[in-house]
């Protein structure tokens, strides 16, 4: 039974406006989590370019109900409510991603010796980096030949520890034919967020939630 997961909390390729609503959503993660008895910690932050946002917060999550918890919150989340940086903006419906991730344990640093990493440009619709900085990883798990990609995020250290964390998937699963999909789902939640049906809404009410 998993006890022990990642849950990464993304604005994908959004705006500054789902930067923001990502930083709203964690309170909420880690007071449901706290319910729960889950046992949370805060491991990864990427700030937003506006006050109080965040491109992506990873938290570690640990107990015996973490499996439970991440399918209530895994997907896309839509938050219903007027820009804090836009007044005048006509959108309303903003939307970020959830999604988990096998957490590399802290024996896997013993197995790195068996993984080849290499840095790459990022590819596909985004932000300022595609194309332009080396902020993918791809890794390599030399025994199997079994690669990953990781190009979610705009920093090569948490690309970097999405990768191990994919690696580790996909060798515990032992079912290499699953990368494509595991790489095709990752991609998408970060760059296709408004076309999933959320998995939860939450609107706005006098700039409180």
């Amino acid at each position: 039974m998993m006890n022990h997961c990642w849950l990464q909390i993304t604005s994908g390729r959004g705006p500054d406006e789902c930067a923001y609503f990502v930083g709203k959503l964690l309170p909420i993660i880690l007071d449901e989590a706290k319910k729960n008895d889950l046992e949370c910690e805060v491991i990864e932050t990427i700030l937003g370019n506006q006050p109080n946002s965040y491109l992506s917060i990873i938290v570690s999550l640990k107990g015996e109900t973490c499996l439970e918890f991440i399918n209530q919150w895994q997907g896309t989340i839509q938050w219903i409510g007027k820009s804090p940086f836009r007044p005048h903006h006509k959108r309303k419906n903003w939307f970020i991603g959830v999604s988990a991730l096998t957490a590399p344990e802290e024996s896997a640093a013993l197995f790195e010796n068996e993984m080849k990493f290499q840095t790459m440009r990022s590819t596909g619709p985004g932000g300022q980096n595609v194309n332009k900085t080396e902020t993918a990883v791809r890794v390599t798990h030399l025994p199997t030949g079994i690669s990953v990609v990781a190009q979610e995020e705009r920093s090569q250290y948490l690309n970097k520890k999405l990768a191990i964390a994919k690696l580790l998937s996909l060798l515990q699963s032992n079912n290499s034919d699953s990368l494509h999909q595991v790489d095709y789902e990752l991609w998408n939640k970060h760059n296709n967020l408004e076309r999933g049906n959320p998995i939860r809404v939450f609107r706005e009410i006098k700039n409180n939630l």
